[in-house]
């Protein structure tokens, strides 16, 4: 006798599963806990098998009869519907695997701690927020360079054509990653060369006359905020580093009685050395005192952490300079090269090895922590004189220094 849905739907639960059946292998099991399973029993290879057909009510007496009939049609045409439903998972399962959305962010959790978590951030909020709303869902051999283009063209056409080239940059090395794992075949990026107008070079705010210079540091001077930062704003223009490499300095670092500073820089991943002129030495053994058991020379509000990279730029900006077209962090390093190089005529070689900048020369060496280092020390102790005069208002006549 075949079952109807008012039986199904009035079936009660009880101690143990119970079987209600249809027809031609259909039956439904009610569980103690009330739940309602249709399943198909039917026999393929001289065995019997059953095939899962959904949980009532959301699949219906007639629906679960559809779906035995269409298990039915397989078996007359010698197919096994339990192994067809699991080859379309399988497929379903790989297509999901496969897809831009889930390979790139297995590229992102591979590369995590390679790079600054700062970046990491950035470039995972411009995939989910510019690319996988449009690429995710697709299988990575389907995206075509006209799909990559699409999404280009969309963020260039809001203004950001500096950031669709980083994410031109960024789906590439994803694409890389994937023909490296087996999961893609071609990168379609490089077809994609010149497709977006190359972005406007955009230089960080800097001040470079000696006389703003004179006024920025006396503004230093006069700053009111925590020692940690104006500390750091003290060593920011005698020292010239990195932002990133200066909040995130380490006291195990540093040998002030050497007056030496040795990090590795991160953006070539080589070892560097800052001679320190006495000024700065001054400096730190000061903040010593407050910071120097600790892992930071300048910790953030979380002591185990460092500074954060907004500190510099939010202080410039409490003192009234505009970190867009006055003077950034960053800036500290266009202000040494320039006066360096124009007022204190120190040769261009010697300024860049301080720099931290490949500079390659007669036996091919890209850069050497410890070329002309008397020179430069020499060179941050003029320095650091030089801006100790400006700040007191002398009136500062350029030096040539002796190679």
């Amino acid at each position: 006798m075949s079952l109807t849905d008012t039986a199904v739907r009035n079936a009660k639960p009880s101690e143990k599963p119970v079987k209600m059946y249809d027809e031609r292998g259909l039956f439904i099991i009610i569980t103690p806990a009330g739940g309602k399973w249709w399943r198909f029993r039917y026999s393929f290879g001289d065995k019997e098998k059953l095939l899962s057909l959904g949980v009532y009510p959301d699949v219906s007496l007639k629906e679960a009869r559809e779906k035995r009939d269409e298990a039915r049609k397989l078996i007359a045409q010698g197919a096994d519907p339990g192994a067809e439903r699991k080859a379309d998972k399988a497929a379903v399962a790989a297509m999901t695997e496969n897809c831009f959305e889930a390979v790139c962010r297995e590229w992102l959790e591979q590369r995590k701690d390679t790079v600054e978590p700062s970046q990491h951030v950035k470039t995972l909020a411009r995939m989910e927020n510019d690319v996988f709303p449009w690429l995710g869902a697709k299988a990575m051999n389907e995206i075509s360079s006209p799909d990559v283009l699409s999404v280009l063209r969309r963020i260039d056409e809001r203004g950001a054509r500096y950031t669709a080239h980083r994410v031109r940059s960024e789906i590439s090395r994803a694409f890389r990653y994937a023909i490296a794992n087996g999961k893609a075949e071609r990168d379609p990026c490089p077809d994609l060369k010149g497709a977006i107008p190359a972005p406007k070079a955009e230089h960080f705010a800097a001040i470079t006359t000696p006389k703003e210079v004179a006024g920025l540091l006396r503004a230093i001077d006069a700053f009111q905020g925590t020692f940690v930062v104006k500390s750091a704003l003290l060593l920011a223009p005698l020292l010239f580093v990195r932002p990133g490499e200066l909040r995130k300095a380490e006291w195990s670092g540093f040998d002030l009685d050497k007056a030496e500073w040795r990090y590795l820089v991160t953006k070539t991943k080589t070892e560097h050395l800052v001679p320190l002129a006495p000024q700065a030495v001054a400096i730190l053994r000061d903040l010593h005192a407050l910071t120097g058991a600790r892992r930071y020379v300048f910790p953030g509000r979380d002591p185990q952490k460092a500074m954060s990279e907004a500190a510099i730029n939010a202080a410039l900006r409490r003192m009234g300079y505009d970190t867009k077209t006055e003077i950034t962090g960053h800036g500290f390093r266009a202000m040494a090269r320039t006066i360096l190089h124009e007022e204190l005529h120190i040769k261009p070689e010697v300024i860049e090895h301080q720099l931290a900048h490949a500079v390659p020369d007669a036996l091919g060496g890209a850069y050497n922590r410890t070329k002309f280092l008397a020179a430069r020390r020499a060179m941050m102790h003029q320095w650091a004189d030089y801006l100790g005069k400006l700040k007191a208002g002398a009136e500062v006549v350029a030096i040539t220094m002796a190679a």
